[in-house]
């Protein structure tokens, strides 16, 4: 595979590591972050240190953002001082960061308008997924933008799913995390159901996972503190996926549901259940911390 210039805007938890792993598979890679260290961090990986946003992008062949919300993604590429303005029409842009569907549409649409191709590409599978180059790649946009931007997604991920038009890759994403929520509250509830009635959280979650309540939070990532050493419940919940992002795709699974006039019984209670863990001060912890709302 030919090797290509990439800029990288936004080096956090997830950002940094995907960055780095583009470095790794010999591309050249700029990356900019308000956060100095973090940029010093990649720079000192093999990564180029541009100044700003629009220095970072400047002649890439592919540029990669990966910011907390659709504000952030909306300033960056169409503000006062946007990259709109600047990118080049051979520049490919894929918006990492998970955000509502409607900003990614404008963003796509506005690009669009100046020769600029546009591909949202949320990502599943955490910090442990974005170190090792593992994670999911869930995109929206027309196929040839999907098909060059597959060429750097596979340095960086193991499964790369074309989900539609620009937008699909954030609706797909937030109806994954919607089921994960309702997955790890109802496998927290069992589970606490056994233990205050005897049971060995082990053997219960060994027997649920023969059965048929097996699930990936059984199998990968059992909320019960004890039951899998390589868990974040059996490291004090250190993240993993806070609590506060699951509660962020949450809100956005609900505006979703809202304009779409879906039924989400389910998503409207396991929203409430993170709402009332993140007002109990556990924002920061893994989402699975949602165990400690069940106990005793």
């Amino acid at each position: 595979m030919s090797k290509l210039n990439i800029g990288f805007i936004g080096l956090g938890n997830m950002g940094g590591p995907m960055a780095a792993n583009l470095i790794k598979a010999g591309h050249t890679v700029s990356v900019f972050d308000l956060n100095q260290n973090t940029v010093n961090e990649l720079k000192s990986k093999g990564a180029n240190a541009a100044a700003d946003a629009t220095q970072c992008a400047n002649n890439v062949d592919i540029l990669i953002s990966m910011l907390p919300a659709g504000k952030h993604v909306k300033a960056l590429y169409l503000g006062e001082n946007g990259l709109i303005n600047s990118l080049s029409k051979t520049t490919l842009v894929i918006d990492c960061s998970t955000i509502d569907a409607e900003s990614a549409r404008v963003v796509g649409k506005e690009l669009a308008q100046q020769g600029i191709s546009f591909v949202d590409a949320p990502v599943s599978g955490g910090v442990a997924g974005a170190t090792a180059g593992t994670l999911t790649f869930i995109v929206g946009g027309d196929k040839a933008a999907f098909d060059k931007a597959n060429t750097v997604l596979v340095d960086m991920g193991k499964n790369i799913f074309h989900a539609g038009d620009i937008g699909a890759g954030q609706v797909a994403k937030i109806c994954n995390n919607m089921l994960l929520s309702i997955l790890m509250a109802g496998t927290s509830e069992a589970l606490q159901m056994g233990i205050n009635n005897g049971l060995d959280p082990k053997v219960l979650s060994d027997i649920m996972t023969a059965s048929s309540g097996r699930n990936w939070t059984l199998e990968l990532y059992n909320p019960c503190p004890g039951v899998m050493e390589s868990a974040p419940a059996s490291k004090d919940y250190k993240p993993g996926f806070m609590v506060d992002l699951m509660a962020k795709d949450l809100g956005l699974a609900m505006e979703a549901a809202k304009q779409s006039k879906s039924a989400t019984p389910m998503g409207s209670m396991a929203n409430d259940l993170y709402a009332t863990l993140q007002q109990q001060g556990a924002g920061t912890e893994d989402f699975s911390a949602i165990f400690k709302l069940f106990s005793k």
